[in-house]
């Protein structure tokens, strides 16, 4: 490998933003952004890997979307806590079942006229 590992971590709680994707994917990239900008908002560190691996992976694309999933769970592991945003689709339940493997607390959020409450 060409690059170092760090070991400091962020002063502010890395934050697995957990939405959906598949589906109307205009209107849920739009939502994930929204996502991201509360927890920012409430002190977090957002990490949406939908919103990053497609960025250069074609979800349409049985390997490397379960290549973006495979990444997004590696990248969990890093994380303080998953926040769950809508209805759990396929590749959110095996995010949210990999975080209680791991021990990272899992928060599920209704979003309502741009407030978050935990279900």
């Amino acid at each position: 490998m060409w690059f170092r590992r760090k070991s400091k971590r962020p002063d502010r709680p890395l934050i697995f933003v957990c939405s959906p994707y598949r589906g109307d994917m205009e209107t849920n990239t739009q939502n994930a952004r929204q996502y991201c900008r509360l927890v920012m908002e409430q002190g977090g560190i957002p990490f949406a890997p939908h919103l990053l691996f497609t960025q250069f992976l074609d979800d349409a694309i049985p390997k490397e979307r379960e290549r973006g999933l495979r990444m997004g769970t590696q990248m969990l592991g890093l994380c303080d806590e998953l926040w769950v945003f809508g209805e759990p689709s396929e590749g959110m339940r095996m995010e949210i079942e990999q975080a209680g493997r791991l021990g990272i607390p899992v928060r599920r959020l209704d979003v309502a006229g741009g407030a978050a409450n935990e279900r």
